[in-house]
């Protein structure tokens, strides 16, 4: 009788072994790469504004009409261990004729419209947001602070300002926002190709505190030390304080207010010496959906030498919209102004005038009015018209600005 034997434990493994070795092999898991990640999750952003410009200004034969489509296709990436990036390519392109001046284009018998036809990387940054309560940015990109008297982006205008700069903004204090910025070159909405009215190389230091924390409104304190490489005569240092809030009169009035002061002087290889001042005071009330506003704003001169100047400002929001201030002039400017905006509909409507004068040697400078108009048609479109007027006294010379335009966002 054959007696059951347990096999060697060598027939058992042979077959596994067999079966292991020509079993197909299963595939390890790859890690992803986080920077394909990154690209693969972010997320792209188109607009366009096509917008048709009509200025008449005495003294030039022809009137100026710009027609001009602005489009910016940007890419935005997702994070990677909190890094992200942004990329943007911004381009303005005539609608038929130049029939217009512009920094680019060498045409000379119409009048201005700061508005060339050209192709620019408009932002290309790195961001980190791996700090607690902290926004780090650097490389090319829109950089604003407040009403933009200061520090703007000029978005009226097609090619828009932004800033080659590192930039940090922290938000670690209760009601408080500080920003800190560095900023080596402006890219001015004149374009690269405009030469040495384009872009203007700095070495600018910027810094502003906003504090939220008061029931009235809110209190900023900054200081910005410009020191421009080749425009010396730009090169100031300002600081100021502004207070901006408001207040309910009762449940359908909100009175509202703004106080405003800085210094400003000649800082770094700026071959004048001068010390000038800033204010603006406004008051106004917001009335069942209607709001009113009263203010006057100077920017001093220091007696005809020199007066306050705000290069980086969005200077077309400040001191009329047919922009005949761009520079302040040497005897300064003093801006008294009045307002309406609301509503009809859909239809945000506002009007304004202005009345200007000089700081220093008693100069009426005129005045000008300007009405706006700006409709949403869906969410993607808006129509939009504006016209200003202005009359020259002791003063540049008349010029009357008209706008439409539509914008898409996508």
């Amino acid at each position: 009788m054959i007696k059951n034997r347990k096999p060697h434990l060598a027939t058992v493994r042979m077959p596994l072994v067999l079966a292991l070795a020509t079993a197909p092999l299963a595939a390890a898991p790859v890690a992803a790469d986080p920077v394909t990640e990154a690209i693969k999750n972010g997320e792209a952003s188109l607009s366009a504004r096509y917008r048709y410009e009509f200025v008449d200004q005495a003294t030039i034969p022809n009137d100026a009409h710009a027609s001009t489509l602005k489009t910016k296709l940007g890419y935005r990436t997702g994070k990677v261990s909190g890094f992200s990036g942004f990329l943007e390519a911004e381009s303005v392109t005539a609608i038929g004729s130049e029939n217009f001046a512009s920094p680019t284009n060498n045409v000379t018998n119409h009048p201005v419209v700061a508005d060339p036809t050209e192709t620019e990387i408009n932002q290309a940054y790195l961001r980190y947001q791996g700090l607690a309560d902290t926004d780090i940015k650097y490389g090319r990109q829109l950089f604003t602070l407040d009403n933009h008297r200061f520090v703007g982006h000029v978005g009226w205008r097609q090619n828009e300002q932004t800033y080659d700069a590192a930039t940090v903004v922290n938000q670690s204090l209760a009601d408080t926002t500080l920003t800190a910025g560095y900023i080596h070159n402006v890219n001015r909405i004149f374009s690269e190709a405009a030469g040495a009215a384009g872009d203007h190389g700095m070495q600018s230091g910027i810094f502003n505190a906003r504090y939220d924390g008061l029931s009235a409104g809110s209190l900023t304190a900054y200081s910005y030390l410009l020191d421009y490489d080749s425009v010396d005569t730009n090169s100031t240092s300002s600081y100021g304080l502004r207070f901006t809030g408001g207040t309910d009169l009762s449940d359908n009035v909100r009175g509202l207010y703004t106080l405003e002061y800085a210094q400003q002087s000649d800082y770094a290889d700026n071959p004048n010496s001068f010390d000038v001042d800033y204010y603006r005071v406004e008051g106004g009330a917001s009335v069942s959906g209607v709001t009113l506003k009263l203010g006057q704003e100077m920017l001093g001169s220091d007696d005809g030498n020199a007066a306050f100047q705000t290069p980086l400002a969005t200077l077309h929001a400040m001191n009329g919209w047919t922009d005949k201030f761009l520079g302040t002039p040497a005897n300064g400017l003093v801006d008294t102004y009045a307002s309406i905006g609301g509503k009809a509909g859909d239809i945000k409507l506002m009007a304004i005038h202005h009345q200007f004068e000089s700081d220093t040697a008693n100069q009426d400078y005129g005045t000008e009015t300007g009405v706006l108009a700006t409709k949403p048609l869906n969410e993607t479109y808006t129509l939009g018209f504006k016209a200003a007027s202005y009359s020259a006294d002791d003063f540049s010379v008349d010029t009357d600005k008209a706008w439409l335009w539509v914008q898409a966002s996508f």
